[in-house]
């Protein structure tokens, strides 16, 4: 494995950290921007905007562009929007820092993908992957953690400097180690993978994916204040409390990686039923800190435990157009990670505790559970005519998983 994929690895480590770090940062950046815990949290789904427009867009765009050029291009701007969040002096500056983030993380998944399969021999394709995402995956374990760590010791700025320093170590990787990739031969055909938004099912995973993933991040937006104000726990426990949330996310998409092949809507549906009790659980029992702490890991399992099963259902439904596919399943994971915060603050706006945002994301949950048994029995008439099945969308399974931007 060429140590470029283990630098693009090192780059989304980065990328992952600074999405998801603000969980544990909220009540210092709203104290500090005199602003409520729930305006705080509009920052999450700041960068998850980002996400949402830039995934398709510059999965699209930058397909005729050099890689090795686009990529620097993408990791400058996405550190120079770190810098911008660590000096920001007003709410509405750091918000648009956010957004400018995002879509340079957005536009490096994509990229970055490409080029990390390009170096790699055909065969070795699906580990390669498994670096990059393996980055977002110890982003949630140790550079989630760190970033709480961090703004309760040296203020919330100290995390974005943090991962600042990192994108730079990033960059460096970038303009050492990656080698020019050719351009594509000949570009793709847009009219036709645009015809599979034609298709309801397409349209049932986007919702899926979407509510599955906004229902956990409703609550785990907030998990933070939650901790300390529900549970008691001090602010020092935050930090290993979200570790344990992504020890949780690598055990989920290890084991869901394993078996969503064989049992894909199986897996779809125990993992988002999982979600929806832990999330009752822990509106019923956030008071209790032991069952608040086994939850937030539990809760962590649940999420990942699905995501490569979502990535795999819509490249079966949408797998003619392998440009869009992946992007407009990080669109969906996105659109969660909007609505799920929003959706958050509006109810402890409303006066009814964090712990509401539990029972709110249980019934997003509850939801997506439905919209699966929608597209199951859809599934279940068309199979027999259906080109594209479960364990036949394309003549490579680990083509398919290479060519989504990201697990999400």
């Amino acid at each position: 494995m060429p140590i470029a994929v283990y630098m693009l690895g090192l780059a989304v480590f980065a990328l992952g950290t600074s999405e998801f770090m603000l969980s544990g940062l909220l009540p210092p950046i709203a104290d500090d921007m005199n602003v409520s815990i729930p305006r705080a949290g509009l920052l999450i789904s700041a960068f998850a905007i980002g996400m949402v427009i830039g995934a398709p867009l510059l999965a699209v765009a930058t397909l005729r562009l050099p890689r090795r050029t686009t990529l620097i291009s993408l990791i400058t701007v996405f550190g120079l929007g770190q810098v911008a969040g660590a000096l920001a002096p007003t709410y509405e500056i750091l918000f648009a820092s956010r957004v400018v983030s995002a879509l340079a993380c957005a536009g490096f998944w994509a990229v970055g993908a490409a080029v990390a399969i390009a170096m790699v021999d055909f065969n070795q394709r699906a580990r390669a992957m498994a670096v990059m995402i393996g980055g977002l995956s110890i982003a949630n374990v140790l550079g989630v953690p760190a970033g709480a760590f961090l703004g309760e010791n040296l203020g919330w700025r100290s995390a974005f400097w943090a991962v600042g320093a990192a994108s730079a170590i990033a960059l460096v990787g970038v303009l050492t180690l990656i080698p020019r990739i050719p351009l594509p031969a000949e570009k793709p055909q847009l009219k036709k993978e645009l015809s599979i938004y034609g298709d309801r099912q397409v349209w049932l995973s986007i919702a899926v994916t979407a509510l599955a993933a906004g229902g956990v991040f409703c609550a785990f937006s907030y998990l933070s204040p939650l901790l300390t104000d529900v549970a008691g726990l001090s602010e020092s426990w935050v930090p290993t409390i979200l570790g344990l949330f992504g020890a949780g996310a690598l055990v989920g998409t290890t084991i869901g990686g394993r078996v969503a092949d064989a049992h894909l809507f199986g897996v779809l549906l125990s993992g988002i039923a999982a979600s929806t009790v832990f999330l009752v659980s822990l509106a019923l029992f956030a008071a209790t800190p032991a069952a608040a702490i086994t939850l937030s890991f539990l809760l962590g399992v649940s999420a990942f435990y699905t995501a490569p099963a979502l990535n795999a259902r819509m490249f079966n439904v949408a797998g003619a157009a392998p440009t869009l596919a992946g992007a407009t399943t990080t669109a969906a994971f996105n659109l969660g990670n909007t609505g799920g915060p929003w959706l958050g603050g509006t109810v402890i706006d409303l006066k009814l505790g964090y712990e509401a945002t539990a029972w709110a994301g249980a019934a997003m949950t509850a939801t997506a559970i439905a919209a699966v048994t929608i597209s199951l029995r859809l599934h279940r008439k068309t199979a027999p005519s259906r080109v594209i099945t479960t364990s036949s969308a394309t003549p490579n399974p680990a083509e398919d998983i290479t060519k989504s931007p990201s697990w999400k």
